[in-house]
């Protein structure tokens, strides 16, 4: 498991002064908050202050004092060690864990590989690459069992709750 999770990436600076807007990849926003060290690029940076926007957030880190400065940070990651991390409630997964998993169906056959997981507000969904691309609907009827310590997940049958083509 990786030792580093991301909370945020760098959108542009914010101002002159070398604040940051950070779009949010987690779903507690406040969690920025409490923050008091993260990391960009793995170095441990300090945190001054936080202030919440509707869907972004501003932070201004120690050491970055300028808009110029501020701008080679674009782009990069907001990360937080994983025991820093927030605590999941059951059933419950870190992306960057889900990442790489290799999908299989009750009979045993590989689907392919999670490439990513897909926000739609209702649930999640799996995108899963393999022999075809597969969109699978992050819910208990069809998502049988994650297994992150063997990177392995097991669905229901694709021709089960899904026309094939």
């Amino acid at each position: 498991m990786k030792e580093f999770l991301s909370i945020g990436q760098i959108s542009k600076p914010h101002g002159i002064k070398g604040e940051l807007k950070i779009y949010p990849l987690t779903d507690d926003v406040k969690r920025f908050r409490k923050l008091k060290i993260v990391y960009i690029d793995d170095i441990e940076k300090k945190i001054i202050w936080c202030k919440l926007q509707a869907d972004r957030v501003i932070l201004k880190i120690e050491g970055i004092d300028t808009m110029e400065e501020a701008e080679k940070y674009r782009n990069k990651y907001i990360q937080v060690k994983r025991e820093d991390a927030v605590e999941l409630s059951k059933d419950t997964y870190f992306i960057a864990d889900l990442l790489d998993c290799s999908v299989f169906d009750t009979e045993g056959k590989l689907i392919g590989k999670m490439y990513d997981v897909i926000k739609t507000g209702s649930n999640d969904v799996y995108w899963v690459k393999g022999e075809k691309e597969v969109l699978i609907p992050a819910i208990k009827d069809i998502v049988l069992n994650v297994d992150i310590n063997e990177q392995k997940i097991v669905i229901k049958p694709v021709g089960e709750w899904q026309d094939e083509d």
